[in-house]
């Protein structure tokens, strides 16, 4: 089997006409990125995912704990999480370059229906984490990879790599999380279902003894499992979504301050302001108006 540096730097050439943004390359779930990405979007609620780092490095915040991860890592996320990422190119200079493949619910229920059960479970806790990669499942993304010069073979190739890259990461230190999301009864999968909830309804007042009810566990525990699992308790969790998507208002949408906070469930401008400012550093307006280089201030 090649070198783990020949492995990256084939899938490099092979991602090397990423774009600053998520850049689709024709294969199902799979994407790529490259370039210094605008700040705004690399904020958002992230989809359940597999991300490989081929050069320079991120990081990624969630709650108050921020993970970075360097080339030949990966980063796994089970759930969906509301995040704050950063890129930076490597120490070189080259600039940052990444590949994705999107976790679809029936690709792993079927692939877990085709693999022994594992033997006792073992209690964790976050739902997202970093760790390296091996030969094995770099191999699997440079066949997955090479897939773009070769359309014709994506339908009949693309979920045999895709099971193989799922399989490999199922075999390392985060197996444990893919299976538990996948399974239905775990404590993983019932938040998962009320983080499915909260998303839906951002704008809603939450109840959470309603989403515990519904997720059959007593409050404390929902609590508990819910903090443990996105490190966030659930109206954190609900106020960052609600934030996210008030930046993404302001800025695409050339929404007001005060139309952005009411339109994501806020009853307060002051509170809602209060909240930007202690997750993003700045008041929504001044914010908003930096990221898109402006000097007339956005609405309040």
């Amino acid at each position: 089997m090649p070198s783990m540096n020949n492995q990256l730097n084939e899938l490099r050439s092979l991602a090397a006409k990423a774009e600053n943004r998520r850049t689709e390359t024709g294969i199902p779930r799979v994407a790529m990125v490259q370039g210094k990405i605008p700040e705004h979007m690399l904020a958002a609620v992230y989809d359940p995912m597999i991300n490989v780092i081929l050069q320079g490095s991120k990081s990624m915040t969630v709650g108050d704990r921020t993970l970075r991860y360097d080339p030949a890592t990966y980063f796994v996320m089970s759930i969906d999480l509301p995040a704050v990422g950063s890129v930076h190119p490597s120490v070189s200079g080259e600039p940052y370059l990444a590949v994705s493949l999107t976790l679809d619910p029936t690709v792993l229920s079927t692939l877990f229906a085709d693999l022994p059960k594992p033997v006792g479970r073992v209690e964790h806790n976050l739902g997202f984490s970093v760790a390296p990669v091996t030969t094995d499942l770099m191999d699997a993304w440079v066949r997955m990879l090479r897939l773009m010069g070769d359309p014709d073979a994506i339908a009949a190739l693309a979920p045999v790599y895709e099971r193989e890259i799922i399989f490999r990461v199922l075999q390392g230190p985060h197996g444990w999380m893919l299976r538990e999301i996948a399974a239905p009864d775990t404590a993983m999968a019932r938040v998962n279902m009320a983080i499915q909830w909260i998303r839906r309804d951002f704008a809603e007042p939450i109840g959470v003894e309603r989403l515990a009810e519904r997720a059959s566990m007593s409050v404390s525990a929902f609590h508990r499992h819910f903090k443990a699992v996105t490190n966030l308790s659930p109206l954190q969790y609900q106020k960052r979504v609600r934030l996210l998507q008030a930046r993404t208002l302001m800025v695409a949408n050339a929404k007001s301050v005060m139309a952005a906070a009411f339109e994501v469930g806020y009853e307060s401008a002051t509170q809602f302001s209060r909240d930007y400012a202690r997750v993003f550093g700045l008041p929504p307006a001044q914010d908003a108006g930096r990221i898109l280089g402006d000097t007339r201030a956005i609405r309040p």
